[in-house]
C-alpha cells in the first residue's frame, strides 16, 4: 500500500487508459479541469462507493488515504480525490475556486465514474462540500460522514477567539479595530505578530504525538498546500458560511467530532447533528480534529458500522 502510495508522488498517470473505477491511480479532465484521485478497496458492485473529501481547504486526500484507508478498504471501495487546485490536480488556470465549482466538480466526477449514488465521508471543509453537495443532488447521495466538519463559521471562529484569549489574554482586545466586522477578521489580526502556525496547531492537537504523525505523513507525501484556495474561499465565501438547509439533507448522516477539536468546536457539531433529520451524533472523547488519527479503531469500527447499515 504505501509502495502505492509513493508511487502516486513520482509519476503522472495517463488519463483515460483505464476505467474509471478501476483500482489504483487516475487523472480525468472533469467541468474543464484535471483532477487527480485514487480507486481502491474490493467491494461488490452493487455496494455505492465512498468518495474521500479533504479538508484544508488546500490540502489533498493523502494522509486520511494513509491513516485510515486500508481499514475502510476493507468493506468499501474507497474514492480518494485531490480537489482542484490540491495535491496532485490541476490548479486552473484563471483562479476558478468557489463552494459552488467544487460542488459542479463533484457531480461532474460522479458521472466520469458511472455510478448512481455514493457515500461522502468529507473532514473539516470536505465535511462542508458534503453538506452541500448533499442537498444540491440528494438521488445521487447514500449517505454522509461528517468528519470535524465546517458548518458554521461563526461558531467555529468564536471558537477561535476563546483559544485565542486562552493563549494570549488580552490579545484580541490590544489589537482590536473597527473596520474588522467579523471573529476571523479580529483573530487574523491579532494573530499578526505571534507564532499563528503553532496557534492552529493548537486548535487542532490535543497530544503532540499526533500531530509529529500528522507531519510525518506530509512529509512522506511531497505535497504541500500552497494556499491558492484557501485564500480564494476566505477571500470570499467562507467567513460568512453557515450551513442553512439541514432539512433537506434526507440521508443517514453520521456527525463525528473531537471533544478537544476547537478548530471547529463541538458545539457546532452538536448543532448541526440536531438540525438534521437523520443524523447520528458521535462525540469522540480524547480527539481534536483529527480523530480518524487520534481515536483510528474507534473511528473504524464505528464508520464501518455505519456504512454497513447503507446500500
Amino acid at each position: 500500500m504505501l509502495g502505492t502510495l509513493l508511487a502516486a508522488c513520482a509519476h503522472v498517470p495517463r488519463a483515460g487508459t483505464e476505467p474509471p473505477l478501476a483500482t489504483g491511480e487516475h487523472q480525468r479532465v472533469v467541468n474543464g479541469v484535471r483532477l487527480y484521485y485514487r480507486v481502491a478497496g474490493d467491494a461488490p458492485a452493487a455496494r455505492a462507493p465512498v468518495l474521500f473529501l479533504h479538508g484544508g481547504p488546500g490540502y489533498n486526500s493523502y494522509s486520511f488515504a494513509r491513516l485510515m484507508g486500508p481499514r475502510l478498504e476493507k468493506s468499501r471501495r474507497m474514492v480518494y480525490l485531490d480537489q482542484r487546485g490540491c495535491g496532485r490536480s490541476e490548479r486552473p488556470w484563471e483562479g476558478g475556486y468557489s463552494l459552488d465549482v467544487l460542488v459542479a466538480d463533484l457531480e461532474a466526477l460522479r458521472q466520469e465514474l458511472g455510478v448512481e449514488r455514493w457515500v461522502l465521508l468529507g473532514h473539516s471543509f470536505g465535511g462542508t462540500l458534503a453538506l452541500e453537495y448533499a442537498v444540491r443532488y440528494p438521488q445521487h447521495v447514500a449517505g454522509v460522514v461528517f468528519v470535524s466538519g465546517f458548518s458554521d463559521a461563526s461558531a467555529s471562529f468564536s471558537t477561535w477567539k476563546r483559544e485565542l484569549e486562552r493563549l494570549y489574554p488580552g490579545r484580541l482586545a490590544e489589537t482590536a479595530n473597527p473596520e474588522d466586522t467579523s471573529d476571523y477578521d479580529q483573530v487574523m489580526r491579532a494573530l499578526r505578530g505571534v507564532d499563528a502556525r503553532t496557534f492552529f496547531q493548537s486548535l487542532q492537537f490535543r497530544n503532540a504525538v499526533y500531530l509529529q504523525m500528522q507531519e510525518a505523513v506530509d512529509e512522506e507525501s511531497g505535497l504541500r498546500n500552497t494556499g491558492e484556495l484557501s485564500r480564494a474561499l476566505f477571500s470570499n465565501e467562507l467567513p460568512a458560511y453557515r450551513f442553512t438547509t439541514p432539512e433537506r439533507l434526507t440521508a443517514p448522516v453520521l456527525v463525528v467530532g473531537g471533544r478537544y477539536d476547537h478548530t471547529i468546536g463541538l458545539e457546532s457539531m452538536q448543532a448541526l447533528a440536531k438540525a438534521l433529520p437523520r443524523a447520528t451524533l458521535l462525540e469522540y472523547e480524547q480527539s481534536g480534529h483529527f480523530p480518524y488519527l487520534e481515536e483510528a479503531e474507534r473511528f473504524e469500527r464505528d464508520v464501518t458500522r455505519f456504512l454497513s447499515s447503507l446500500p
